[in-house]
């Protein structure tokens, strides 16, 4: 069963696509998912753990993203936090996962895996492609800490990737806008450049405009309460650092209405946003990432 659309979603929907860019929403729900849509999203991208980067939600999670949804539902597949380089096991579950979300009538697949020196592990991504099939393949943030990124992004060409998700290797993509412009001018159409991590409705507009984007990931939450646990504050279920066990982050539709409207501003005051007179970037002497020690300190303060 498929929940048909509101008529003043869809409008929503048809106004968010005319104003040029396209906006995806990080939900860690299908409760996100559906609000993502109510305000105007493109596109979701279905996790669950957000708290952790973003984990592999569960088969129930996809199927009712799908049967409410109608969107694209992108599905995270990754296993566990805390780097790329995967178990011989780990990428069993991932080949598992992979195919249970495609049966699932996922429209895509997210995910990334890294050899021990964080470069593309090309024959491992390359087995996972092959499961995605003709679905939309995306390349996660596992892409911020590649040594290279122009090269690590000539072999996502090269193995047929739709789409990568990157900060421009910052711990936000407004602070590494300059990376992101470039690698947007290097890709000369080959592949996506999907600015993700850290954008906020106060930012958005000014990266699309440093950048050349056509697209954004963004997540819009606002802060939920379930009390249900209060009643024994010495029993907890999650670790001392991670969050409070009686409040949690869901999406909220009227945020994401809010960036909907604040890029259409931009595009009704300066026109359709056409991408800076990009030249091609492959002069690896003029990046700072070039150097070792440019490079340790340029990823140290990435985060997912």
């Amino acid at each position: 069963m498929r929940f048909v659309l509101s008529e003043r979603t869809a409008m929503k929907n048809e106004s968010k696509s005319m104003c040029g860019i396209e906006i995806e929403i990080c939900c860690g729900s299908v409760d996100d998912a559906v609000a993502a849509e109510q305000g105007g999203a493109n596109r979701v991208e279905l996790c669950s753990a957000l708290f952790l980067g973003g984990l592999t939600p569960s088969m129930g999670a996809i199927l009712e993203a799908k049967s409410r949804l109608s969107i694209p539902v992108i599905v995270m597949v990754r296993p566990r936090p805390s780097g790329f380089c995967y178990t011989s096991i780990e990428m069993e579950v991932m080949a598992r996962d992979t195919e249970n979300a495609i049966k699932a009538g996922a429209d895509g697949v997210v995910f990334g895996i890294l050899k021990e020196d964080s470069t593309v592990d090309s024959e491992r991504c390359r087995r996972i492609l092959d499961l995605i099939g003709d679905r939309q393949a995306v390349f996660h943030r596992a892409f911020d800490v590649a040594p290279d990124p122009f090269r690590a992004l000539d072999e996502l060409i090269a193995l047929g990737v739709r789409r990568v998700l990157t900060s421009g290797q910052r711990s936000t993509a407004p602070q590494g806008a300059n990376l992101i412009k470039r690698l947007i001018g290097y890709s000369r159409g080959r592949i996506e450049i999907l600015p993700g991590g850290g954008i906020r409705l106060q930012t958005v507009n000014d990266l699309i405009e440093k950048t050349g984007c056509k697209q954004v990931h963004m997540t819009a939450f606002r802060p939920l309460y379930d009390a249900s646990s209060s009643a024994r504050p010495a029993v907890t279920f999650n670790g001392q650092l991670l969050p409070s066990e009686s409040s949690y982050e869901g999406t909220d539709n009227s945020l994401v209405e809010g960036i909907v409207r604040e890029i259409e501003s931009r595009n009704a005051i300066n026109g359709s946003t056409v991408p800076a007179d990009f030249s091609e970037d492959r002069a690896r002497g003029d990046l700072s990432l070039s150097k070792p020690a440019a490079k340790r300190e340029n990823r140290a303060g990435v985060r997912f």
